[in-house]
């Protein structure tokens, strides 16, 4: 057999061969992962942006429709109601209506004209479209309102109401408020968001988005409350609270506005309405319960000795008719929280038995410059607790806290005990 003999050149060739089949690779390479990246970018952006706000209500089934089902109903849509299959009567659903990207709402004008002639207007009822009706409740304006109210404008609150006859749906849009006091002394603006409930049995509360820094937020957020009968709406009526986000401490109540349903006919289409907002007024009520608190001061270690005992006749705060009560205890000196406390949360009671005891370290002589604020809370989980009610106790609290504070200051050493009767809080 004759031996193999390669020559010198194709030695050489191999590397230059290896080189090129290198270089297809590598370009190869580059392309599909840009390629790849392409796509997934490409997916991203294609994707419907997630909702900033979907409100969750303890026990009851919420969702969104989807972005693309949006529709008006107006009066017409009451004759196709045999045509469709009826919603169970005891479900509830919210429907957020459409945004863009960053999830906010466009601003939309409740009618076509300058944004004077909203201002400058009366408090009135408009139809929607070409349709225009006044209905004697709108007529209603701030000549009812007491001489401190008109003093401060606290700013308009504009919405609209909407009964759905296909769906059996009730539907309250929140437009926007115009004219809101700053509640930020810093930055002379303030954090406003709304929450809404249905009274009076209080099972329906939602709440907008917080927006930041504006006195003219424009909200354009429509809850839809699914199985109210139409024949029921009269019954009812509706409550706005406006406030302001503080991200330190407890919300700014900025307002309120109460609206009765009797008298509104909502079978000829969507109303807008707009209503001045008044200042809330906070007044004990019977129905926010009572809470059994022992004090005692002791002047010579300056020491102040405070016992949650009970609480009884709490208000039903959710679906199931049952409150989880804690108590939040803040000490407060010369109006600047300086030692706050809590006690366990007692599940599913009206009558909490709390019996827990908490010992502050006052920081001055005397007690003539501190007060103690007990706050009586639900606790729910997934959402911000509500405030059930309030008590203030100290040298400038009225009634029975005030009484309360002038006996410990009296008999120093002595534990005494009273119930007090909670307020709004």
């Amino acid at each position: 057999m004759a031996p193999i003999t390669t020559s010198r050149e194709e030695f050489d060739e191999i590397p230059t061969v290896v080189g090129i089949f290198s270089a297809f690779g590598l370009v190869f390479t580059v392309s599909l992962f840009a390629w790849i990246c392409c796509q997934r970018k490409s997916s991203k952006s294609n994707k419907t942006p997630p909702y900033k706000f979907v409100h969750v209500l303890k026990g009851v089934d919420i969702y969104p429709e989807n972005l693309n089902s949006k529709k008006k109903f107006g009066a017409d849509d009451k004759n196709e109601v045999k045509n469709k299959p009826a919603v169970p009567k005891n479900s509830l659903h919210l429907d957020l209506e459409k945004r863009d990207l960053n999830g906010n709402f466009p601003k939309t004008n409740l009618k076509p004209g300058s944004p004077s002639d909203l201002e400058n207007a009366a408090p009135k009822l408009f139809l929607e479209g070409e349709k225009e009706a006044v209905s004697p409740d709108s007529l209603k304006s701030s000549t009812s309102l007491s001489s401190e109210e008109k003093q401060e404008k606290l700013g308009t609150l504009f919405f609209s109401l909407e009964y759905n006859f296909e769906k059996k749906a009730f539907v309250v849009n929140i437009k926007e408020a115009r004219g809101l006091p700053a509640m930020d002394e810093q930055s002379m603006t303030s954090d406003p968001y709304i929450k809404m409930t249905i009274l009076p049995e209080k099972k329906h509360k939602v709440k907008t988005r917080v927006l930041r820094k504006t006195l003219d937020p424009a909200f354009d957020e429509t809850f839809t409350f699914y199985g109210i009968p139409y024949t029921q709406i009269q019954e009812l009526a509706l409550h706005f609270t406006i406030l302001s986000f503080d991200r330190f401490s407890r919300d700014d109540i900025i307002g309120e506005v109460l609206i009765p349903l009797s008298g509104i006919e909502l079978s000829e289409g969507k109303m807008l309405m707009n209503r001045e907002i008044i200042k809330r007024n906070v007044r004990k009520s019977s129905g926010r319960g009572e809470l059994l608190i022992s004090l005692c001061y002791q002047s010579t270690t300056n020491t102040l000795t405070v016992v949650v005992l009970k609480a009884r006749h709490l208000p039903k705060s959710d679906v199931s008719g049952l409150s989880d009560p804690y108590v939040k205890v803040n000490l407060y000196h010369a109006k600047k929280r300086i030692s706050k406390k809590k006690t366990h949360v007692k599940k599913c009671t009206p009558n909490a038995v709390f019996n827990e005891l908490f010992v502050f370290d006052i920081p001055c002589e005397g007690l003539e410059d501190i007060s103690v604020e007990f706050l009586v809370l639900d606790s729910e989980r997934g959402s911000r607790n509500e405030v059930i009610g309030q008590l203030v106790l100290g040298a400038a609290a009225e009634g029975t806290g005030g009484e309360h504070w002038k006996e410990i200051c009296d008999y120093p050493r002595r534990q005494i005990a009273k119930w007090h009767v909670l307020c709004d809080g």
